[in-house]
């Protein structure tokens, strides 16, 4: 079964490994031998790198997000041409056939 039936896609694996990935060095760097001050700057570093990856995988979402919504409305307002003109060349079709009859 794929990561798509199984509700579980690929912005949602990608976070839980960033997640993790984090997580991990944070441990590592409370087991390293360092004083109480670099630990923190260093934990306050990595914490910034992370908001910052966050950031912009958000955007990138977002930005995704309003691509495929745009192409989706160009692709709606071209079927609605499509049907508009199918609707409008059936009720000239019509039109003349009732002229038609009428004459006959």
């Amino acid at each position: 079964m794929s990561d798509e039936e199984s509700g579980v896609g690929a912005g949602t694996v990608f976070l839980s490994f960033l997640a993790g990935a984090v997580v991990g060095a944070g441990l590592a760097l409370l087991y390293a031998p360092k004083t109480g001050e670099e630990l923190r700057g260093q934990i306050s570093d990595m914490a910034d790198d992370a908001v910052d990856k966050i950031k912009e995988i958000t955007r990138e979402a977002q930005d995704k997000i309003v691509s495929t919504f745009e192409e989706g409305k160009e692709t709606i307002m071209e079927k609605k041409t499509v049907l508009s003109s199918a609707l409008q060349a059936g009720k000239e079709a019509m039109e003349r056939e009732r002229e038609r009859i009428k004459e006959a």
